[in-house]
């Protein structure tokens, strides 16, 4: 897995109709840092932080990906990148177990878990012939976590990640970063939830980036 991947962010700005989410925003994020970003809703984290992963399209500036100075190809990024977030879908007709085994296609596990291991490691073992389909929000947030935690990508993208978790299951998830994400470049988006970012080191406002101007 890369362990020197820096991520660039030159003067981005994305817009809807003629309204700025966020404008001039520039950001360095070294090798294994963790940042979080804070703001309401509606103030354009998740678009920045889906801006950052590749899933929108700004409508002025860039983001860089490098390797020891090496600029990364835009159609590699999803290899070191994995991402929990409210807006990603889960295969609702595969069962836990088929959508496991189907993640590994794409996402390959940290030290080669096997599906059973990491249905074990996201505490849905009981659960491993039930579809999708039929988890409550906090499972299927749950499940979420877990495959993007325990990627084998030195990145790691997460979206108000206790979103529908109580506290038991706040609980897991700061065991599993503490265990199996500690190492990697951590991008959290958090309403001010203190427990969703307490590893963090880094600290940007979505207020910081605001704009006036329409154009």
């Amino acid at each position: 897995m890369i362990n020197s991947l820096n991520i660039h962010v030159v003067n981005a700005g994305k817009k809807f109709g003629k309204e700025w989410i966020f404008r001039n925003v520039n950001l360095e994020i070294s090798p294994g840092e963790k940042v979080v970003i804070l703001g309401l809703n509606g103030s354009g984290k998740s678009t920045l932080l889906q801006a950052i992963t590749g899933y929108l399209t700004l409508n002025e500036g860039h983001v860089i990906y490098t390797n020891n100075e090496h600029i990364i190809e835009e159609g590699a990024i999803y290899k070191l990148i994995s991402l929990a977030s409210p807006y990603l879908e889960l295969v609702e007709d595969f069962t836990l177990e088929e959508h496991i085994e189907h993640t590994r296609i794409y996402k390959p596990f940290l030290n080669n878990l096997t599906t059973q291991q990491v249905i074990e490691l996201s505490g849905l073992s009981p659960h491993s012939e039930k579809y999708i389909r039929l988890f409550s929000s906090g499972m299927k947030q749950r499940l979420k976590l877990a495959l993007a935690i325990l990627a084998d990508a030195p990145v790691l993208f997460l979206d108000e990640p206790t979103t529908n978790l109580d506290a038991t299951v706040i609980e897991w998830y700061k065991v599993m970063i503490a265990k199996y994400a500690i190492h990697k470049t951590i991008m959290v988006c958090s309403n001010s939830i203190k427990e969703e970012y307490a590893f963090c080191n880094k600290v940007i406002t979505m207020e910081d980036y605001k704009s006036k101007r329409k154009m």
